[in-house]
């Protein structure tokens, strides 16, 4: 009789350790499953965007500002070099019709002349030409950092995980347009720039320099 009881009250025992051992791994599935539901929740609460920067360009005032800025220039410094190549036209058609009158010395000399005075303004257009490309390429390369340094804050201020760039240089093939916030940061970069203080001592400084000149 002994040994039936123990026997019974070692089974007892053993349904008791199942049943213990059923409610652990009931609870570490519910945790494994509640971590993974959390990773999910996590994935899905990444911000993304993206920016069109050619469009960004275009519409960006201060962008504007620059490319006006440097064509003004070209069309003045170009207008001075203009009424010298037509000057220069003027007096090489003038050379055919008085070489004969002149003789072959005179002939010889002022077309010598004339050959030194072209090669003279090809000079000065390449300058002109390397000049403007590169005081603008300057002042274009602060414009784009100004914009990156822009977006990163922009991007930080709003909570977005990724901003990516979209353009002429895309990195992004295809993006849906609920994530595009060109728009957005074309509006914040303009008001920023429209609140920001012009200076107007440069420009002075230089029309100062160009009458010396």
């Amino acid at each position: 009789m002994l040994f039936i009881f123990l026997y019974f009250c070692l089974q007892y025992i053993k349904k008791l350790e199942i049943q213990k051992m059923k409610k652990a791994l009931v609870i570490i599935a519910l945790s494994i499953f509640a971590v993974s539901c959390t990773k999910t929740a996590e994935v899905k609460e990444v911000k993304t965007a993206y920016v069109d920067t050619s469009i960004l360009m275009k519409e960006y005032t201060e962008a504007k500002d620059l490319e006006a800025k440097y064509k003004g220039q070209a069309e003045e410094k170009g207008r001075q070099l203009q009424a010298e190549i037509t000057r220069f036209k003027q007096d090489a058609a003038n050379f055919q019709s008085q070489a004969q009158a002149n003789g072959q010395a005179w002939a010889q000399q002022r077309g010598a002349e004339l050959q030194k005075r072209e090669q003279q303004l090809g000079y000065a257009q390449q300058a002109l030409s390397q000049q403007l490309q590169q005081e603008s390429g300057v002042e274009m390369d602060s414009l784009v950092s100004g914009v990156k340094k822009f977006i990163k804050d922009y991007g930080k201020k709003n909570g977005y995980s990724y901003i990516y760039g979209t353009g002429d240089a895309a990195s992004i093939l295809y993006a849906e347009e609920k994530y595009d916030i060109t728009k957005d940061i074309i509006k914040a970069l303009n008001d920023k720039y429209k609140s920001s203080p012009k200076s107007e001592e440069k420009p002075a400084v230089k029309e100062g320099e160009a009458a010396k000149k």
